[in-house]
């Protein structure tokens, strides 16, 4: 059985974690005191622990003018990035904020947008 690194959980939802290649993994997120913390629902071993030291930065994905909060990137200080489709990705990242600061919660700047795309040239 995993032990968990949090004493105090402050909120839990659901989420995807989207592995590079085809699928994902379902399961639950729980954000308590210690660590940021995702368990698979299918399997109880393959779980996912990244304490609140080890997060370099969350990069919330908006769309549709600010106002859909979809998931978020979570890139951590050995260099990888996790990615995170949230029921209640609004209420994760403010219980995320309490541990991290506004700091280290910004905004996904997508490579590709179709809003630069067809943006005017300015005269």
């Amino acid at each position: 059985m995993v032990q968990s690194l949090n004493r105090k959980v402050d909120f839990n939802t659901k989420a995807n974690l989207m592995s590079g290649g085809v699928g994902s993994k379902h399961g639950d997120i729980l954000i308590g005191d210690q660590a940021f913390e995702f368990y698979n629902e299918r399997n109880p071993e393959s779980f996912l622990q990244i304490p609140w030291v080890s997060i370099e930065k969350v990069r919330a994905q908006l769309f549709f003018g600010d106002r859909y909060i979809r998931g978020f990137f979570i890139d951590t200080d050995q260099g990888v990035s996790f990615n995170f489709i949230v029921k209640d990705a609004g209420k994760s990242l403010k219980a995320m904020r309490t541990y991290l600061g506004n700091e280290k919660i910004v905004r996904n700047v997508p490579v590709f947008s179709l809003k630069r795309l067809f943006k005017r040239g300015q005269k």
